[in-house]
């Protein structure tokens, strides 16, 4: 019965990899395009720090799920388990998830500075100081991937092939200080860190998204109906605390089980395709769900905007325009993410219109 199971979990994987490749890559960069060409109602930094996040993510489905895993279960000797390609993917792969993880917990945080301070808001709304910060966490991420180069080393082993012996080179993880070293701060950046980082800040936007209301008159409180308005910070909170969520819920599992694999299983003598052993169970079951980021960041932080919605229907009908957004409810979630009362007094009228599109503290 061991044995079933066994064949099952590496057929569940070998099916599971390339049908994550095949949405995956498609759906990234379907969403790069409806970001950067649709109007879906965003601010221009949320676009920048979208799309970028949406391509480094195609990059890591690309060079994580489709070359390395997607190979290893289906070829006998993938191309990059031989020189130079062994360090060269182990580089690629590490600077695709330190992008990855580093624009959400940096958007994340801006989104946070632009609520809390005018000043921050007039300066991190210029689209060049987004696009140069994108630049940036890309460009360190490879540098600080580049000792990853390093930690796997092509090595002849022997394998059983048909009922024959054949000695086979294989890109193999290298059991040395050097290697430990590199792969527990390489662990804390890409997952302890920006795990931590997302929740705290996440809840302090929450926080002050939650008072929010104190910035209107009691007037304005009036025209934009309690209900209304409570419900939009409600929405926007859930979406908050989902992306929160899964950010953890997604990420733990394999943070956890890299850091027992690299303390008490840490030897060369300890086969990590033996999967009667639990932790080598444990530690793909953690990798499939880490590998699910890559591919429903556009869900968590676009689908969740009706303006995206009705751009995806535009889209999908082939027609041109959008439709015209008038009414506070119409505006997208993502939009309260940088909330300043503009107040319109119409001539004709007495009453006063509030737009929710940017939040500026008053005292």
């Amino acid at each position: 019965m061991e044995g079933v199971g066994v064949t099952v979990f590496v057929t569940v994987q070998k099916i599971y990899y390339p049908l994550l490749c095949i949405m995956g890559i498609p759906a990234n960069l379907f969403t790069f395009y409806m970001i950067s060409f649709r109007n879906c109602g965003m601010s221009e930094t949320a676009i920048i720090y979208l799309s970028c996040l949406a391509i480094v993510d195609t990059f890591y489905l690309v060079w994580v799920i489709l070359i390395d895993l997607t190979l290893t279960f289906w070829l006998l000797q993938p191309f990059w388990h031989s020189h130079p390609w062994c360090g060269i993917l182990g580089f690629l792969q590490y600077g695709s998830l330190y992008s990855s993880s580093w624009i959400v917990v940096v958007f994340t945080i801006e989104r946070y500075l632009v609520l809390r301070s005018t000043a921050a808001k007039q300066h991190f709304s210029q689209a060049w100081v987004t696009k140069l910060t994108c630049m940036a966490i890309v460009l360190v991420s490879h540098l600080v991937s580049v000792p990853l180069g390093w930690i796997n080393i092509v090595t002849p082993v022997n394998f059983t092939v048909n009922g024959e012996n054949v000695t086979l080179p294989r890109c193999r993880y290298r059991d040395e200080a050097y290697s430990t070293v590199i792969v527990w701060i390489t662990t804390f950046l890409s997952g302890g860190i920006p795990i931590v980082l997302v929740i705290i800040f996440n809840y302090l936007i929450g926080y002050h998204l939650c008072r929010a209301s104190n910035l209107f008159t009691k007037e304005e409180r009036r025209v934009m109906h309690g209900r209304s308005t409570r419900g939009m910070l409600r929405r926007t909170i859930l979406l908050l605390g989902t992306v929160s969520v899964a950010f953890v819920v997604l990420s733990l599992p394999r943070f956890v089980t890299y850091c027992i694999l690299r303390t008490k299983y840490n030897n060369e003598n300890f086969n990590r395709n033996d999967y009667s052993i639990p932790i080598n169970v444990a530690g793909d079951l953690a990798n499939m769900l880490q590998n699910i980021n890559s591919t429903t960041n556009f869900l968590l932080y676009c689908m969740v905007s009706r303006r995206f919605r009705q751009e995806l229907v535009q889209v999908v009908t082939c027609k041109a325009k959008a439709r015209e957004l008038g009414s506070v409810l119409t505006h997208t979630t993502m939009k309260v993410f940088s909330v300043v009362a503009h107040h319109k007094a119409s001539p004709s009228s007495d009453h006063v219109t509030v737009m929710l599109t940017n939040l500026k503290q008053t005292e």
